[in-house]
């Protein structure tokens, strides 16, 4: 029992990452990252909309205005789409995958 409980916590950030673009569903870890990668990308184009407005050219500003509409809407999206489908474990993905032996018997099982 102590043996299941070790390996769901010997998960590196970075597999469950890899396993969150490989495998079906979003997992906690996999998330995260997109968090963060949104704030950077919206901290980036602050900056960028603050150069634009001290430049003050118009076409400039118009542009990474459209860019940071953009990225608002993909990330209140992705925050809909999460919302109504839920997260799942790192543990389920990798038994989707077939990397850790689980319920890939029944899986089989049920399928006859």
């Amino acid at each position: 029992m102590e043996s299941k409980q070790s390996s769901r916590e010997d998960f590196s950030s970075a597999k469950a990452v890899l396993l969150g673009a490989l495998a079906p569903g979003v997992n906690v870890p996999t998330w995260n990252t997109l968090k963060i990668s949104f704030l950077m990308l919206g901290l980036c184009l602050a900056a960028m909309l603050g150069l634009a407005f001290s430049s003050r050219d118009s076409g400039l500003v118009f542009h990474v205005t459209f860019l940071v509409l953009i990225t608002g809407t993909l990330f209140l999206l992705l925050t809909r789409f999460l919302a109504e489908t839920g997260l799942v474990s790192v543990e389920h993905q990798m038994q989707e995958i077939g990397l850790v032996p689980g319920n890939g018997g029944d899986r089989s099982k049920k399928s006859n």
